[in-house]
């Protein structure tokens, strides 16, 4: 097939492009800029100029394409309302441009707030409504599109997408430690974040597209809750500082912004999706990644 990857460039989207090459399809790959647009070209992929807000990029892209993984997202969280509502956009744009082609449309979302009916998050568990709170919307506007028939497919990535070059929650919590000092976790810091390596995230991309056109909504999920200060405790290693319990209060001011990250607590299953897609992770775990894939090393991330 020949797939458009959003987000083409970026940690996940650069991994699900590598993966997609080295099985045989081709890739057009989204770039925003000239740089991004060398780094396609170097794995091999063909490149569309433009980026998330260019809505008749995206048709254009969705149109010559066989099938769309939508990966991108503007991870700038001091505008996070604005990014939620461009990543929206452009899912509905995506969606409509193959409204009646039966093309596979694989969708990212988050795995961070669902509403769980059970100690472990499934498959089948839908996520909250967007909220002023959290104004994600990529799991309500995928199902938006499968509800007019455009079947659409959800892969909810973990809080920790792991390994060489990850620019996400665990490094921002690297970052938050340094500044103060201490590596802090909240309460007795066993709220559970699952995980998933980079390689097995692309891998389970890869293998969802292969499947078709489908509304399933799939886990990427290799590690199904990581107690929280089990993570505090091997950043405080790789930085040798303390690690602290922090009342919610404290936390607070420690965390800032990132407080309602910090105190996610999402065990999370992914047992459908390994029997759907046949999908067996094998990537390193997440504190071993820590420890060993440069996420203390200057200039690495």
């Amino acid at each position: 097939m020949k797939v458009f990857v959003t987000g083409a460039t970026g940690f996940v989207g650069a991994a699900v492009v590598r993966e997609l090459l080295a099985h045989g399809h081709q890739v057009l790959g989204l770039a925003r800029s000239e740089r991004g647009e060398n780094e396609l070209g170097k794995l091999g992929a063909e490149v569309l100029r433009g980026d998330l807000e260019a809505p008749e990029t995206l048709r254009q892209g969705a149109v010559i394409a066989d099938a769309i993984i939508h990966t991108g997202f503007i991870h700038d969280f001091s505008r996070f309302a604005e990014a939620c509502a461009i990543d929206r956009t452009a899912i509905e744009t995506l969606g409509g441009a193959i409204e009646n082609t039966q093309k596979p449309l694989i969708v990212t979302a988050g795995l961070a707030f669902l509403d769980a009916a059970g100690p472990l998050a499934m498959e089948a568990d839908p996520a909250f409504p967007p909220s002023d709170a959290y104004p994600r919307a990529s799991d309500a506007a995928a199902r938006a599109l499968s509800d007019r028939g455009i079947p659409t497919g959800v892969m909810r990535l973990p809080p920790s997408v792991h390994g060489m070059g990850d620019h996400g929650f665990v490094p921002m919590l690297i970052d938050i430690a340094r500044r103060h000092g201490v590596s802090a976790y909240i309460g007795d810091g066993e709220n559970a974040w699952p995980a998933v390596h980079v390689q097995d995230a692309a891998r389970v991309f890869r293998l969802a597209v292969e499947r078709g056109p489908s509304a399933e909504t799939y886990h990427a999920v290799a590690e199904q809750g990581i107690p929280f200060r089990k993570i505090a405790e091997a950043i405080a290693t790789g930085l040798d500082i303390p690690c602290v319990s922090l009342s919610e209060e404290e936390a607070r001011g420690h965390f800032n912004w990132f407080f309602g990250f910090a105190s996610i607590d999402q065990p999370t299953s992914s047992d459908r999706t390994r029997s759907l897609l046949g999908w067996s992770p094998e990537g390193p775990d997440l504190l071993t990644d820590i420890r060993h894939a440069s996420y203390f090393q200057a200039g690495t991330r």
